[in-house]
C-alpha cells in the first residue's frame, strides 16, 4: 500500500442532465465549482466533458480551452479532457481534440479509434498515437471488456503503443440494464500486465465497492455523476463532491495514501498547465 491512489472524478460525461440529477455539473461555472469541490474532497483528476448551449455532447476544442483555463486558474487538479465519440463524433474529431489542446491527459477507447479497422487507419492510429506521445499528453486507454483489454496487449507487445507503462481505465457495467461487481475486476487482471498503470470505474450503485476493490488489487479510482447518482441503498447522492469524500475516507481507512494532483503529476511525469 505503499503507492498512493489516484481518485479521478468524472463530474457529468456525455449524456445524463438536469433531468437525472440536479447537481450534474453542465455550465461552466458549474464545472470549476465542482472541480474545486472534487479537488478539496481527494480528487487529482478531473475526467472533463463539455457541452454545448443546449446541452449535448460536445469535442469543441473552444469549449475545452475556456474550460481548461478556468478550472487551472481555480485549482490544480490535473485536467483530462475526454474524445468520447458517443456515436456522433468521428475517429478525426478524437484526434482533432489532442492536435488542438495537447493537454495533461487524455482520453482514448482504441476500438472508436479504429473505425474503420483496416490497415490505413491502424497506421494512422498507430502515427497518432506516437504524436500524442511526442507531445507530452498521457493517454487513458479506455476498455470495455477483457476482449478490448486484450487487443491493447497486443498492441502494446507489438510495439504499436508508445508507452513503456500504458495508462488504463476499465469500465464495468453500462448506463441501462447491467450491473457492476466488485469481482468482475478479476476477469481484467490477467491481462493486465505487472508494469501498467491501471484504474476501475463502475456503473450504478456498487460503483463505491468496485473502486475499493481496485485499490485493494492495485489500480486507481474514478467516481462521479458520469457513472452512478445514488448510494448503495439508492439515495440520491448530494454532489461528485459527496462521492470522493466517500472514497477517501474509506482508503485513508485502510491504510491507503491518496495522491494529490502534484504526486500524480510526478508519477506520469507531466507539467502543469498544459
Amino acid at each position: 500500500m505503499s503507492a498512493p491512489v489516484a481518485i479521478t472524478v468524472a463530474p457529468n460525461g456525455a449524456r445524463r442532465g438536469k433531468g437525472d440529477h440536479a447537481a450534474i455539473p453542465l455550465t461552466l461555472a458549474e464545472i470549476v465549482a465542482e472541480a474545486c469541490a472534487c479537488r478539496a474532497a481527494g480528487a487529482s483528476i478531473l475526467h472533463l466533458h463539455v457541452r454545448e448551449a443546449d446541452g449535448r455532447h460536445s469535442l469543441d476544442a473552444g469549449r475545452y480551452r475556456e474550460t481548461m483555463a478556468a478550472v487551472r486558474e481555480a485549482c490544480d487538479i490535473v485536467l483530462q479532457p475526454t474524445t468520447e465519440r458517443v456515436g456522433i463524433f468521428a475517429p478525426a474529431d478524437m484526434m482533432r481534440v489532442q492536435r488542438a489542446l495537447a493537454p495533461e491527459m487524455i482520453t482514448f477507447n482504441l476500438q472508436e479509434l479504429l473505425e474503420p479497422d483496416g490497415p490505413e487507419q491502424v497506421a494512422a492510429v498507430r502515427d497518432f498515437l506516437a504524436e500524442t506521445a511526442a507531445a507530452g499528453t498521457v493517454p487513458q486507454y479506455i476498455v470495455y471488456s477483457p476482449e478490448q483489454l486484450a487487443v491493447l496487449r497486443r498492441w502494446w507487445e507489438d510495439g504499436w503503443l508508445p508507452q513503456a507503462e500504458p495508462y488504463v481505465l476499465v469500465v464495468l457495467g453500462r448506463y441501462a440494464d447491467s450491473v457492476s461487481r466488485p469481482a468482475d475486476i478479476l476477469s481484467y487482471l490477467p491481462f493486465l500486465p505487472e508494469r501498467w498503470r491501471w484504474g476501475v470505474c463502475a456503473f450504478g450503485r456498487e460503483e463505491l465497492a468496485c473502486v475499493v476493490q481496485a485499490a485493494l488489487a492495485g489500480g486507481h479510482c474514478r467516481v462521479g455523476f458520469e457513472n452512478n447518482l445514488t448510494a448503495v441503498d439508492g439515495t440520491p447522492l448530494a454532489g461528485n463532491a459527496e462521492q470522493v469524500g466517500r472514497l477517501a475516507g474509506i482508503l485513508g481507512q485502510l491504510g491507503f495514501a491518496v495522491a494529490d494532483p502534484a504526486a500524480v503529476r510526478q508519477t506520469f511525469g507531466i507539467a502543469r498547465g498544459r
